[in-house]
């Protein structure tokens, strides 16, 4: 708002919530309750006792059901997110050399951290501009870097797994921190499903998740049984082992570890995967056909194909500048709908992961067609 002028928007047009962000995202207060009624017996607990571990037996119990895991898969659990899983990965699950499709911010980091190993052969880097999705090439790499959805640029891809990689024996890595739990994977177009629990899983921070395939333990092990150094807090055997007796290396943030579990049975409890996959799916669709009539609103995904159904992004008529429209809803407790800044576009973001209700959604719509008359 050019003017510093303050917008009030009518009570009416809100949404109940207004937490829309697509980085650590919206709680569900159920969820924030469930954990003070129990914090005074279990927080403060030693990740050793049985206490946190059955959560922590929950927590895999509840993922190998939601994702309709095939017997031999296992969940690691580890400290730290998905940033501190790229480091380990390097250590632990890429043998010699890998392939990274790069397409935004966060798909570029694993590849950044591979080019640095001095253990690692250099990695091959498939790139494409930002809205789009490069395409995976077989190679003689032995692992295969994707990302399911590119929390940066609303980019969303389909796993598929080339006959060509099953040939060669390469794994399939796959970064779902955003999409985990809002949309559809097939394990077998996978090894590796990983991802921090933060988004879809309306949680907190501090803790990285692993779906393995049969492949994927062998690679852990086999690497394990080398002469390869490996940090023991990046360890993937150690987080292997202690994933085995439903606990992590070192004390994790048992919050976050709850929040998780609460959200997960939540979920299930509704219908499982294809529930809250329909659920997001629902929301991201109301939003990209709103935003392909409106006068001042585009979809910044062109391709539908490749149109994310957990991060919507949305570019704003360059007469109104996002900021000021971002603004604005902030002041009217609508939080965090800034588009990610390092793509440099007049845009906003919107999450519409599982947690977050429909009807906001269209509320949210509402609300941002009464501040664009004004602004513009």
């Amino acid at each position: 708002m050019g003017q510093n002028k303050s917008i009030t928007i009518p009570t009416e047009l809100l949404p109940n919530d207004g937490r829309f962000g697509s980085g650590p995202s919206l709680v569900r207060e159920e969820a924030v309750q469930a954990l003070a009624d129990i914090a005074l017996k279990y927080l403060g607990t030693s990740h050793r006792q049985s206490t946190v571990r059955e959560m922590v037996k929950r927590l895999q119990k509840g993922l190998m059901e939601l994702f309709h895991l095939p017997e031999g898969w296992e969940i690691l659990l580890g400290n730290g997110g998905a940033t501190l899983f790229w480091d380990a990965a390097t250590f632990g699950l890429i043998e010699s050399q890998s392939q990274h499709l790069v397409f935004g911010e966060f798909s570029s980091k694993f590849a950044q951290a591979t080019m640095s190993a001095p253990h690692l052969s250099t990695p091959e880097i498939i790139k494409s501009e930002y809205g789009s999705a490069p395409v995976l090439e077989p190679s003689n790499v032995d692992l295969y870097a994707l990302t399911q959805n590119e929390t940066s640029t609303g980019v969303a891809l389909q796993l598929k797994r080339p006959k060509e990689v099953r040939a060669n024996q390469a794994i399939v890595a796959v970064d779902a921190t955003s999409a985990a739990g809002g949309m559809l994977w097939d394990p077998k177009e996978v090894d590796c499903y990983y991802f921090s629990p933060q988004k879809s899983f309306a949680s907190d921070g501090g803790l990285w998740i692993a779906a393995c395939s049969p492949a994927a333990i062998d690679r852990i092990e086999k690497i394990a049984a080398s002469d390869r150094w490996v940090p023991a807090g990046l360890d993937l055997k150690i987080a292997l082992d202690n994933s085995r007796k439903n606990q992590t290396y070192n004390t994790p943030s048992l919050s976050t570890i709850f929040l998780a579990v609460h959200q997960i049975e939540w979920i299930n409890g509704q219908g499982g995967l294809e529930w809250s996959t329909g659920r997001s799916k629902e929301s991201s669709t109301y939003l990209y056909n709103w935003a392909e009539k409106h006068q001042y609103v585009h979809p910044f995904v062109s391709n539908i194909d490749l149109q994310s159904p957990v991060v919507v992004t949305l570019d704003i008529d360059e007469r109104i500048p996002a900021d000021d429209l971002v603004s604005a809803c902030k002041e009217n407790g609508i939080l965090d709908i800034g588009g990610y800044r390092k793509l440099g576009r007049n845009q906003i973001r919107v999450a519409t992961f599982p947690a977050i209700e429909p009807s906001d959604i269209r509320a949210l719509t509402k609300s941002i067609d009464y501040l664009l008359e004004l602004l513009l």
